[in-house]
């Protein structure tokens, strides 16, 4: 049975940094291009980041390259997202996903496994 657990999240203050980790069980974890997503209250879904099997092609949405930064630990079976200089409209679920292909997609239905998300709140 595949397992992507989130955890990290928190309430925490504009400014403040935090990081995020997805351990994954049931999967070649190293096989799996891994992304993040995140769900605002009344938005949809949309793309953070993704990073390749071999960390080789890390990728980011526009609006949030700099403060972002996706790693992976394939001996750990995890991939991390780490947030910095955090925003009140950062607030939202953050969601890691697994994909089979070798090529990254910033489309939340081309990913085949997700996690149950953790809650993000930053207050100002």
């Amino acid at each position: 049975q595949v397992q992507l657990v989130e955890s990290g999240g928190g309430l925490v203050q504009a400014g403040d940094s935090l990081r995020l980790s997805c351990a994954t069980s049931g999967l070649t974890f190293s096989s799996y291009f891994m992304g993040w997503f995140r769900q605002a209250p009344g938005k949809e879904r949309t793309f953070v980041t993704a990073i390749s099997q071999n960390v080789g092609n890390i990728y980011y949405a526009d609006s949030l390259k700099g403060r972002f930064t996706i790693s992976r630990d394939n001996a750990k079976n995890t991939v991390y997202l780490q947030i910095n200089s955090l925003h009140p409209e950062d607030t939202a679920v953050y969601y890691c996903a697994a994909r089979t292909s070798a090529d990254s997609s910033s489309y939340w239905y081309a990913y085949k496994y997700w996690g149950q998300g953790t809650q993000v709140t930053v207050s100002s």
